[in-house]
């Protein structure tokens, strides 16, 4: 695959993650993932590089934007 091309965002907190894997369903499975922690603009169709194997699909994601459902990655106080 050709080097991932560098983004640069204006506010702290949000992230552009190219996502590389060997097929639709890999990729797509690391996005949900991620969508179900924090603000994803989610991508419906992943793109391919010709005459290169796999594929690569781009989310921007909020950090700033916690999802209420997701469970928390500290251990619950008691």
């Amino acid at each position: 695959m050709d080097p991932i091309r560098e983004a640069h965002l204006s506010e702290p907190g949000l992230l552009v993650v190219d996502v590389a894997g060997c097929a639709d369903a890999t990729v797509f499975a690391f996005q949900s993932a991620i969508a179900q922690i924090w603000g994803t603009s989610t991508a419906e169709r992943t793109t391919r590089d010709a005459g290169q194997p796999g594929v690569r699909l781009r989310m921007y994601i909020d950090l700033r934007q916690v999802l209420e459902e997701a469970s928390s990655p500290e251990p619950a106080a008691r």
